[in-house]
């Protein structure tokens, strides 16, 4: 019960920090995913990617309604953050069930080389940003989960946590 008051607290002290603190978390998120794909050679699936434009988008409204001092603003920016956090919730939880419950034949992309033999460079380059790691793999884990079971966990969390922050700022206007 006393974890929760200070959460509560927090909320109805300094709502600003709390989106900032969500900004700074999807930053270092996405930073990690870069080290994974750049360093460690993982490559991103479709649903990774869509995950990431995700994160980005919760980064940068965050950032946004962390920056202003208005309430209606800070309002409706924990709204679109907990709409953007569901929507990447989404997919990392169908993507989840894919690696769990892997499909007979995988589609879930091409590799580069495939696609510049197939088709001409001004479709490769969309198709680029399009991921093409086999969805179903689990490559990376920490304490038994995938990156994609780690992601719902964290846009779950940024749903509730701006849901009760747009609730608290509602209920005191």
């Amino acid at each position: 019960m006393q974890i929760l008051k200070l959460v509560v607290d927090w909320l109805d002290n300094s709502p600003r920090r709390v989106m900032f603190a969500v900004c700074l978390t999807s930053l270092a998120l996405l930073a990690y995913g870069l080290y994974l794909q750049e360093v460690v050679g993982l490559v991103p699936c479709p649903m990774c990617i869509v995950q990431r434009y995700a994160l980005i988008l919760i980064a940068a409204c965050a950032g946004l309604t962390g920056a202003t001092g208005k309430k209606g603003l800070q309002i409706t920016g924990a709204i679109v953050v907990v709409v953007l956090a569901l929507l990447g919730a989404y997919v990392a939880a169908r993507q989840s069930w894919l690696q769990w419950y892997p499909p007979e034949v995988v589609s879930c992309g091409r590799d580069l080389y495939g696609m510049i033999e197939a088709f001409p460079l001004q479709r490769v380059i969309p198709m680029i940003f399009k991921g093409s790691g086999d969805c179903t793999k689990v490559d990376w884990t920490f304490l038994g989960g995938s990156i994609a079971n780690w992601s719902f966990l964290w846009f779950s969390g940024v749903a509730m946590l701006g849901t009760a922050l747009a609730w608290r700022q509602l209920r005191q206007a």
